[in-house]
């Protein structure tokens, strides 16, 4: 198992890097130190959906990640909602300690397993303003992630994120709608669970202009409901917990 020494080495060759295929080495190379095959690192996005707004690298198998990808799982394999549930790396087969499990993940894991990848390790990479992304290492049959690869890992991760990312020209961007401070007070008022009523006295306003203000909001983010705005808004930065609990 490498030591810390050795990923100091790498995180020197990280800063130095000039090309995607040079990254895969050294991710090859990260893989062969740890015992593990499978290396990924990659935005939570759809993929196919818009394949050039996300950083991704990986050397999974090409089969898995065509049917990954056709499933729609960037966002929601359980891999991927557990790292969104953390701030540091973690054993695959820990996840279950943090992250409440949903109907079909033990398919999704079986068809991993189907292509040859049994368990492995993630490290979260959250940047404000992108969306969540992670590195993964993941281990065939036979073996599995250990503690000693985890503090490894984690070790290089946010440099082999950011590495990529500056290969890439920047991140993921979540590209949120611009509001209105106007429409963004209404909404934080909205969020507090007040009524369009009240957040007009609240604000000086008529009704109608609350109104109007809050449907406007809804139709940037292509939002049918309050909730589904104010979660939208929540996800990609424009408001924050904080700023609802202050009312």
């Amino acid at each position: 198992m490498p030591k810390l020494d050795a990923a100091q080495r790498f995180k020197a060759e990280l800063l130095n890097v000039s090309s995607k295929a040079a990254l895969a080495e050294l991710l090859v190379e990260a893989c062969a130190a740890m015992g593990c095959s499978w290396f990924a690192l990659t935005h939570h996005i759809d993929f196919l959906a818009g394949p050039e707004k996300g950083v991704r690298l990986h050397n999974y198998p090409e089969e898995w990640v065509r049917w990954f990808d056709e499933q729609g799982l960037g966002v929601n394999d359980p891999v991927h909602r557990a790292s969104q549930r953390r701030a540091a790396g973690f054993l695959w087969h820990e996840m279950g300690t943090f992250s409440r499990p949903r109907r079909g993940d033990r398919a999704i894991l079986a068809r991993a397993r189907h292509h040859g990848i049994y368990d492995g390790l993630t490290i979260p990479t959250h940047i404000p303003g992108e969306a969540h992304g992670s590195v993964s290492f993941a281990w065939s049959r036979g073996s599995s992630a250990t503690p000693e690869a985890l503090m490894f890992a984690q070790s290089l991760g946010a440099f082999v994120f950011e590495a990529a990312r500056q290969l890439s020209g920047g991140g993921a961007a979540n590209d949120p709608p611009r509001l209105t401070d106007r429409q963004i007070e209404c909404l934080l008022w909205a969020a507090r669970g007040k009524s369009d009523s009240v957040i007009a006295q609240i604000m000086n306003l008529r009704t109608d202009t609350v109104s109007e203000h809050l449907r406007n909001a809804r139709s940037r983010y292509d939002a049918r409901s309050r909730i589904s705005l104010a979660i939208r808004a929540l996800f990609d930065g424009t408001i924050c917990f904080g700023d609802i609990a202050k009312g």
